[in-house]
């Protein structure tokens, strides 16, 4: 390859010295971008080398090695969704509105209706209620309608060619090449999200592997095809995850006017606590004396809806590391069961870009708070930081950007 990489340089050299047509600048860069062409190339196949190495070492067969990982294919795009940051912070109003509508609800308890019995099956086997695993359905590929149109296989190995997430890339890879083999698959049959995730509940090979089950019993278990196989398949993941029975993920509560948002804090208290505190259920009702350990979630700020979420928040967090999708999982779950709206309506928020949170950031720590490092996200540490400002300033301090709080902040001198 690099000989005739070579020749190629040496050809359209000749044509220069010919001609003299070409400027060296245009030259240079025409020679640089076959060279770096070339190389790209290079680098995958050689990847690829690898991979079929790795593959055999992890008890691929050989078979499938020789078949599969020379047809694997490179995807540019793959690589440019793992780049792409977002050019806006995405506030909790807009994720909750996009997600929790009239199309999923509607559709979420027509679900609930035609498999009826199955899920009541599966909530007595594993203990997870129907209309939860509806609501990661919707969530995930709206009920089907949506899983996603790349290669799985091509997919991952783009993303295991890539030195960013390589190891963690070529383990999905090999599970999946283990996976075509176990349910007897093809390449064209695996088609998910750009970085692996497949069938209707967005599996990743990992979790395929370990959780999938057959839900219709026919010996098979296809998340592509089957309903039943991937709602059972997310009842046993979840079951797998921790979920515990009887336990409901969180609900929406009221705060006292006089609330002291400067409490809060990452560290559950007691049901009982915030009862003490004068929070109740949103129908005024008191929350009542618990030891169950809860957490307070202030997605919007001291104007938008505030939420105590307990263990089982938590498991929704580990299929997706959101709170915003932890609170929609949960939402969506009790409007598919038929419960209201939000009681709180959702405020009209600012919409920051990356680069003006980061300046925050920086500002905060110029005057003395420690929020980390300047990335733009706004995580509990920035969370924190705002909140001592606020409190400092005479302003709610519910830790929460608003135009007012992120106006002071950077005009403070």
């Amino acid at each position: 390859m690099t000989k005739n990489i070579n020749k190629s340089l040496q050809y359209y050299l000749s044509i220069f010295i010919v001609a003299n047509a070409i400027s060296l600048s245009s030259f240079g860069a025409m020679a640089q971008t076959i060279v770096d062409e070339n190389a790209e190339a290079i680098d995958f196949e050689q990847c690829k080398e690898t991979l079929a190495i790795t593959a055999e070492e992890k008890g691929v067969s050989v078979n499938l090695i020789q078949t599969e990982i020379p047809r694997l294919k490179q995807i540019p795009k793959v690589l440019e969704y793992d780049r792409n940051q977002p050019e806006f912070v995405q506030t909790f109003p807009s994720y909750y509105s996009k997600r929790v509508n009239d199309w999923r609800i509607d559709k979420g308890k027509a679900a609930l209706k035609e498999h009826d019995e199955f899920l009541k099956e599966l909530t007595r086997r594993f203990g997870i209620p129907g209309h939860y695993l509806l609501a990661f359905w919707g969530l995930e590929t709206n009920f089907g309608n949506y899983k996603g149109k790349m290669s799985t296989l091509d997919s991952l190995a783009t993303l295991a060619c890539d030195p960013r997430r390589s190891e963690y890339f070529t383990g999905e890879l090999i599970l999946a090449l283990k996976l075509m083999e176990r349910e007897s698959l093809n390449k064209e049959q695996m088609i998910g999200s750009w970085a692996g995730a497949m069938g209707h509940t967005q599996f990743m090979p990992t979790a395929y592997m370990k959780y999938a089950i057959d839900g219709d019993d026919d010996g098979k278990i296809d998340l592509w095809n089957s309903e039943k196989d991937a709602l059972a398949s997310a009842a046993n993941f979840l079951a797998n995850l921790g979920w515990k029975p009887g336990l409901r993920w969180g609900r929406e509560v009221t705060l006292p006017e006089a609330f002291d948002y400067s409490t809060l804090g990452s560290d559950k208290k007691e049901i009982s606590h915030w009862t003490a505190m004068a929070l109740t259920k949103t129908n005024g009702q008191s929350l009542g004396e618990s030891s169950i350990p809860s957490k307070l979630i202030i997605p919007a700020g001291h104007q938008g809806p505030a939420f105590l979420v307990y263990h089982n928040f938590d498991v929704i967090l580990r299929w997706n590391n959101s709170e915003f999708y932890g609170i929609a999982v949960g939402q969506l779950a009790n409007r598919i069961l038929g419960n209201d709206e939000l009681s709180k309506a959702l405020p009209d928020l600012p919409s920051y870009s990356v680069s003006q949170m980061a300046n925050m950031q920086r500002k905060l720590n110029a005057l003395g708070i420690d929020v980390g490092g300047a990335d733009g996200i706004i995580g509990p540490a920035t969370r924190s930081g705002i909140s001592q400002f606020q409190a400092k300033h005479g302003l709610v301090a519910d830790g929460f950007p608003s135009k007012e709080t992120y106006t002071a902040i950077m005009n403070t001198q």
